[in-house]
């Protein structure tokens, strides 16, 4: 799906963090991939997955997916996905990324390698709330510090009315660290929701993952990638089948070969290869 890209064009990306709820042992084997968090599914034991994710309309594949290890710094696997994005000759219009990566390191080494990012605020600190405090959009410098050092941060707020979404009312100041893009409020705001699209995709990826209750780290990691690269996929066919064929924006008909489909297809594909049996004699 890749090879579908254009090469040195700017895309988009996010990099976010998925759970795999984990209920089994932990000893030698396995301690350093078990990763605590808030308890969910009646665990809070996960095995945890960090994504590399292209948020473009239409091209929204995954470009790679590392499992979390224990002690392991967020600097390092943006490292990682940074270098890969170069090997892969594509270029970087913005990153997005979540309140997880909120922090001087990750700020700083996304600065010192000229990576336009967004990131939400962490309503934290008196400073920072009379900053999401306001009715208008704006932008303003924040100094992000702790012990042993401190980073200047560009601060972007967008204000959306409520009308009575939710129940409530009144205005929502949305606050973002931003960098290397000189963008209204409105579209900071915009372009960053749309990594919430990674959401639809882990419930995608959660519908055709294999199930184990193996506590083999490796076993579990290439069942991951097994559902994220079947996303991937449903999504090429989808761009290369399903098309509109007419002048101005790709458009593709989605309605026309839903995920839905295409695992009913790879369902019946696997009971044929390995012939299982749909016919039962009866004794009588």
């Amino acid at each position: 799906p890749l090879k579908t890209l254009k090469t040195y064009k700017g895309y988009e990306f996010a990099v976010d963090l998925t759970n795999d709820p984990y209920y089994g042992k932990t000893d030698f084997s396995n301690e350093k991939y078990v990763i605590r968090s808030q308890a969910k599914k009646s665990t809070n034991s996960f095995y945890s997955y960090i994504s590399l994710y292209i948020t473009n309309k239409n091209e929204r594949f995954t470009v790679s997916v590392l499992p979390v290890e224990k002690n392991k710094k967020m600097v390092e696997y943006l490292s990682y996905f940074i270098d890969l994005i170069k090997r892969l000759n594509f270029k970087i219009k913005v990153l997005c990324l979540d309140r997880e990566f909120y922090s001087i390191d990750v700020f700083e080494f996304l600065q010192n390698n000229d990576v336009a990012h967004i990131v939400p605020v962490v309503k934290k600190g008196e400073q920072m709330k009379q900053i999401l405090n306001g009715n208008k959009a704006r932008s303003t410098q924040y100094v992000m510090k702790n012990s042993r050092k401190k980073i200047f941060l560009d601060i972007i707020i967008d204000v959306k009315y409520l009308k009575g979404k939710r129940g409530k009312k009144g205005c929502e100041n949305l606050g973002f660290v931003v960098f290397g893009v000189k963008w209204s409020p409105r579209k900071v705001s915009t372009v960053y929701r749309r990594r919430f699209a990674i959401e639809s995709s882990y419930r995608m990826r959660n519908v055709v993952k294999p199930k184990t209750s193996s506590k083999n780290a490796t076993i579990r990691y290439f069942f991951a990638l097994i559902s994220f690269l079947l996303k991937n996929i449903w999504l090429y066919l989808q761009k290369k089948h399903f098309t509109i064929v007419k002048r101005g924006p790709q458009v593709i008909d989605e309605d026309k070969f839903r995920f839905e489909i295409f695992v009913l297809f790879i369902e019946e594909w696997l009971r044929r290869k390995l012939r299982v049996r749909t016919v039962i004699e009866c004794l009588r």
